[in-house]
């Protein structure tokens, strides 16, 4: 039912041809006291065979043409969601920045940021470090798409001189726009630091609870959050705030983190996120992320991945 209506009809003739060869042939079938033999004499005439397999090889040829289109439309459209993420973090005096996403399919839903952007009300050269993660609902190329939308509302909101709350509720009546009736929502957080006071502002919409581990080695979880953006658009964001000291390091994450999976569908859990956050004091945002990253690939092994990946660790010095 996938083929294009015009390959049906040729789906249809090969068949035939097939269906012509098929009584050609003759079935004779032999009984004896002892066995049953059947034996199936050749068609009399090959020009059905022949017109048959040429068909269905001709009908695969063009199947493969266009998978071989695809994929390396998939390959363009990965290279720019690459274009759409940062590659390497902001430089901001006394923070230290490191992030990875990797999509379980070519392309993917995930998306990270991190950028700096004016203070609303304070002077003109006060700069705030604004970092997102957001996740939306659905792997691959439909992901993707709404996810590149997502990019460029956020960079232009971003460009107003407006709050956080503001930012994320502009945000929020865009994505009620474009998720068909609710059934594409995306998670997100974003938080803003202040490199002077260390304030960190932030919202939770319905993603998972980053993690905040002190530099004493306590963890504590940012829970405090409201509804995922793109279910209803006359939703209000409330914007916690918390203070990090120094040494402390800042740990976003999807749930392709704590739901991957083993062969034994069992799932690496919050639970081992939070042991090697803990267990990984003295790493810095660079060290935790490859910590992170090792064990959950030894936990997962040969597994394939079901869902986007994506961490971003912020650590004040």
């Amino acid at each position: 039912m996938k083929l294009s209506p015009a390959r049906r009809v040729f789906l249809l003739i090969a068949l035939f041809f097939a269906i012509m060869a098929l009584t050609n042939s003759q079935v004779l079938i032999s009984v004896s006291d002892s066995k049953r033999n059947i034996e199936v004499s050749p068609p009399s005439n090959f020009l059905p065979v022949l017109l048959a397999i040429a068909a269905l090889l001709f009908l695969l040829a063009l199947e493969l043409a266009d998978r071989v289109t695809m994929k390396r439309d998939l390959e363009i459209a990965r290279e720019i969601q690459h274009w759409l993420v940062p590659a390497s973090p902001p430089e901001v005096p006394g923070v230290e920045m490191a992030f990875i996403s990797r999509p379980a399919n070519t392309v993917g839903g995930d998306y990270y940021d991190a950028f700096l952007r004016a203070s609303p009300g304070a002077r003109p050269d006060s700069k705030r470090l604004l970092v997102a993660v957001a996740d939306v609902a659905g792997k691959s190329v439909p992901a993707a798409l709404l996810m590149a939308t997502f990019q460029a509302s956020l960079r232009t909101l971003a460009e107003a001189n407006t709050s956080l709350p503001e930012l994320v509720e502009g945000l929020n009546r865009y994505a009620c726009a474009h998720s068909l009736g609710g059934s594409r929502f995306t998670t997100a957080f974003f938080a803003e630091l202040d490199p002077e006071s260390r304030v960190l502002s932030y919202v939770r919409a319905g993603h998972n609870a980053p993690v905040l581990r002190r530099a004493s080695g306590s963890l504590e979880r940012l829970e405090a959050g409201d509804l995922p953006l793109g279910i209803n658009a006359e939703a209000r964001f409330t914007c916690n705030s918390t203070t990090m000291g120094a040494r402390d390091l800042l740990v976003v994450f999807t749930d392709g983190l704590v739901e991957a999976v083993n062969d034994a569908e069992q799932e690496f859990g919050e639970v081992r996120v939070l042991e090697v956050v803990k267990s990984s004091d003295d790493a810095g945002a660079q060290g935790t992320l490859k910590n992170l990253l090792s064990a959950v690939d030894s936990f997962v092994g040969h597994a394939r991945q079901h869902d986007d990946l994506t961490c971003l660790l912020l650590r004040t010095s």
